[in-house]
């Protein structure tokens, strides 16, 4: 007990740094370690079969209880989700443009799944909706979840009787119990997982596709520390760089070795929580970020299509950019009911510069390459945006409300962060 005492002491952050550095030296050291990387596979998998749950439970309780509290904070935490989706494409247009690529192409990809054009993807989104509800906590379909939690929480607000709803309320927070203890062994994960990357994939994608990757990852710092910062500085009108940095340290971390919005969903809420944020605003705001904020994969559909055309010699006009930026706004806010993600919405964005199927998913092969850090990144932009804007549109309403805003924000409001 007083190890676990003494482990339950140091700061999560700090905990998550050794198991960083641990799992490095390891990987350089020691190639194969098969308990190592099973340490990783363990968190991840907990953190994956766990997160469908809480999003159902929560969702479903906070609706259930609510007193239309969400009103405008969520009308204004949608908007920001979409705005900072299209913004983080419009940034990846621009910078391709400015520093042009082309890719030394790879062996084709290959996936059950590939959308072929935008209505396909939309056609996918709303079937996911729809699936059947038991199916989608177990595959983690979370438009799929969202939907019936909500169609759920608003019948039982109106018909449930308090013992009912006082249930929902309770599993819920047995729920979001069992995140936090996985959330406490976060080092070990990462530990695993950084051994599992540093052990097998060293620094061959630097040297092949450095320049790319230069800047995929510089377009996402960009949306990451500038784009949505300001964004929140419009709505807050104060600096917004303490809440920025919040986020990124409290879940773009977590989310870069997690590489999983989905199973960065109870980072999130733990975040919200020690925010000072309203549970019935966050427990639905963050699990509808993980599924349309996708500043990330906006920026890589939109990156990786240009560079395709560049590729192929195909002259892009910059009206045409901004189509794809639309496009890959769209594509983004459906990637999660399309498997594979964001790499397989890249043909169909090829598809506007005539770049062909097989090039396209040579491209998408190129992808999942790079995907070590390109995805790393694209989730801890996408991760932490949640719980930023989320946050703000909080903020916004506390202002509104004559409340002050947080210490860390220059108002007089202490929060536990």
């Amino acid at each position: 007990m007083k190890i676990i005492e003494k482990y339950n002491s140091v700061s999560l952050i700090i905990r998550i740094i050794c198991g960083l550095v641990i799992g490095t030296i390891l990987g350089l050291l020691f190639k194969e370690l098969p308990v190592i990387p099973l340490l990783g596979d363990l968190f991840v998998g907990a953190l994956k079969a766990i997160a469908p749950l809480l999003v159902f439970t929560l969702v479903l309780s906070a609706l259930a209880r609510g007193n239309d509290k969400l009103d405008s904070r969520f009308a204004l935490v949608l908007a920001l989700y979409m705005i900072s989706t299209f913004l983080a494409s419009v940034v990846a247009v621009v910078g391709s443009f400015i520093f042009p690529q082309t890719i030394k192409l790879a062996d084709m990809a290959t996936a059950d799944t590939i959308p072929t054009n935008l209505g396909e993807v939309l056609s996918n989104l709303l079937m996911n909706m729809i699936a059947n509800p038991v199916s989608a906590i177990v595959e983690g379909r979370y438009i799929g979840i969202l939907f019936w939690a909500a169609v759920l929480g608003v019948a039982a607000k109106r018909f449930a009787g308090d013992t009912t709803k006082k249930f929902m309320e309770d599993a819920a927070n047995m729920v979001s119990q069992a995140v936090r203890w996985i959330i406490n062994l976060a080092p070990f994960g990462i530990m695993g997982l950084v051994y599992t990357n540093v052990s097998t994939n060293g620094l061959s994608i630097f040297t092949d596709y450095g320049k790319l990757l230069v800047l995929l990852v510089g377009c996402m710092l960009a949306v990451a520390l500038i784009v949505d910062p300001l964004l929140a500085a419009i709505v807050l009108r104060t600096n917004p760089y303490p809440l920025v940095f919040r986020c990124l340290k409290g879940s773009g971390i977590t989310a870069f070795f997690t590489r999983s919005s989905a199973a960065n969903i109870p980072v999130n809420m733990q975040l919200c929580e020690k925010l000072g944020m309203d549970k019935e605003m966050y427990a639905v705001a963050i699990p509808l970020g993980a599924t349309v904020n996708m500043d990330g994969a906006a920026v890589t559909i939109a990156v990786m299509s240009l560079a395709a055309a560049n590729t192929m010699g195909i002259q892009v006009s910059f009206p045409a950019a901004i189509i794809l930026a639309f496009i890959a706004t769209l594509g983004a806010c459906g990637a999660s009911g399309v498997a594979g993600g964001s790499l397989l919405l890249i043909p169909m964005a090829c598809s506007l510069f005539g770049v062909n199927a097989d090039v396209a998913m040579q491209v998408v092969g190129v992808g999942f390459i790079i995907g070590v850090v390109q995805d790393s990144v694209e989730t801890a932009l996408n991760s932490s945006g949640d719980v930023m804007f989320a946050a703000t549109a909080e903020y916004a309403q506390w202002k509104k409300n004559g409340k002050s805003l947080p210490t860390f924000l220059g108002g007089d409001t202490k929060v536990d962060i």
